[in-house]
C-alpha cells in the first residue's frame, strides 16, 4: 500500500528518549548554553555597532557571524528545550519544514560567510596597501549578501527534495531536531537524487570554501613569518587565530554531517556532532573572538564598563 506525505502530520523526536534520566540536566545545560550564546552574540553586535573604531570590514563580517549564530541556533534550541519538558517529543510537519529550510539556509550562509572572513584577512595581510580599495564598503556588502543569499537557495533546494519524498514507514526520528540524514533515513522513496545533491552541493559550499580558507592561510601565514617585528607577527597572529579557531569548530562538525555518504556514520555519532554545531560552536564563537581579540575586549569595555575603560 503507498502512503504519502499528506498522511504524516508530525514527527516524533526521539533524539533525548535514551537520555530520559538526565532531561532536567539537559534543558538547565542546554538553557543556559543558548543564553550564553543569545548574549554573547548579541554584545558582539552592540560593541560593533556602537564603536566607530570597530566599523572596519572584518567587524563587519563578525558582526554577520553574530547573526548568524543567533538564527540558526534559535531555529533548533528551543525546540529543543521544549522537548525535554514535555511528554510528547512531537514536533508537526509544517513545522518540521520551517525548522529544517532556516537552519538549512542560516548553516549554509555561515559556511561562506567564514570564507569572506578568511578573504578579509588575506587581503589585509597579504596586501596591506590594496585594502582599503580591495575591501571598501561595496565590496563587503556584496559578500555578505553572497553568503546569505546561497544559504537561502540552498535551503530552498534541500527542503523541497527532502519534503516531496514519500514518508511511509514511521514517523519517529532518531534525533533532536529535523535535519537532513534523519529525514532521509525515515522514507520510502529513492534518495539517490538527495544524497547525490547534498554531496554536490556540500562540494561547493563546505568542502571548496573550507579549501580557500586553507589556501588563504598558507599565505598568510607565509606573509606573517617574513615580517620582522614581533610584535607586527604577533598582532598578525592575534587577528587570525579566532578565525581558524571557529572555522576548525564549524566545518569539522558540518562536513562530518552533511559531506560525507549517510552509510559512513551512524545517528548516534551524529548526536555528538549535532550537539556540537547546534548548541556549543554559537557560544564559543564569540569567547573565542573576544578573549583572542584586544581590540574586541577594549571597546567591550568601553561599552559596558565605561568607568573601568577610563580609568587609568
Amino acid at each position: 500500500m503507498e502512503h504519502n506525505n499528506t498522511e504524516i502530520t508530525e514527527f516524533i523526536l526521539l533524539g533525548f528518549s535514551k537520555l530520559l534520566r538526565f532531561q532536567t540536566f539537559l534543558f538547565a545545560l542546554f538553557l543556559l548554553t543558548y543564553c550564553m550564546t543569545l548574549t554573547g552574540n548579541s554584545s558582539i553586535i552592540l560593541v560593533t555597532l556602537m564603536e566607530p573604531h570597530l566599523h572596519k570590514p572584518m567587524y563587519f563580517f563578525l558582526c554577520n557571524l553574530s547573526f548568524l549564530d543567533i538564527f540558526y541556533t534559535s531555529s533548533t534550541v528551543p525546540k529543543m528545550l521544549d522537548l525535554l519538558l514535555s511528554q510528547r517529543k512531537s514536533i508537526s510537519y509544517a513545522g518540521c519544514v520551517i525548522q529544517l529550510y532556516f537552519f538549512f539556509s542560516f548553516l549554509g550562509s555561515e559556511c561562506v560567510l567564514l570564507t569572506a572572513m578568511s578573504y578579509d584577512r588575506y587581503v589585509a595581510i597579504c596586501m596591506p596597501l590594496r585594502y582599503p580599495t580591495l575591501m571598501n564598503q561595496r565590496v563587503c556588502l556584496q559578500l555578505a549578501a553572497v553568503s546569505w543569499g546561497i544559504g537561502l537557495l540552498n535551503s530552498i533546494i534541500h527542503t523541497f527534495l527532502v519534503f516531496q519524498l514519500p514518508f511511509c514507514r514511521f514517523n519517529e526520528i532518531d534525533y533532536f531536531f529535523c535535519d537532513i540524514p534523519p529525514l532521509l533515513s525515515l522514507t520510502c522513496g529513492d534518495t539517490t537524487v538527495n544524497v547525490v545533491v547534498l554531496l554536490v552541493i556540500g562540494v561547493f559550499i563546505a568542502w571548496a570554501p573550507f579549501m580557500c580558507i586553507i589556501v588563504s592561510y598558507m599565505y598568510i601565514l607565509s606573509s606573517i613569518l617574513k615580517l620582522r617585528s614581533i610584535n607586527g607577527r604577533s598582532k598578525a597572529f592575534s587577528t587570525c587565530a579566532s578565525h581558524i579557531i571557529v572555522v576548525i569548530l564549524f566545518y569539522g562538525s558540518s562536513i562530518f554531517t552533511y559531506t560525507l555518504p549517510l552509510s559512513s556514520h551512524s545517528m548516534d555519532k551524529n548526536h555528538l556532532v549535532s550537539v556540537c554545531y547546534t548548541i556549543i560552536t554559537p557560544m564559543l564563537n564569540p569567547l573565542i573572538y573576544t578573549l583572542k581579540n584586544q581590540e574586541v575586549k577594549t571597546a567591550a569595555k568601553k561599552v559596558f564598563f565605561p568607568r573601568w575603560a577610563s580609568s587609568p
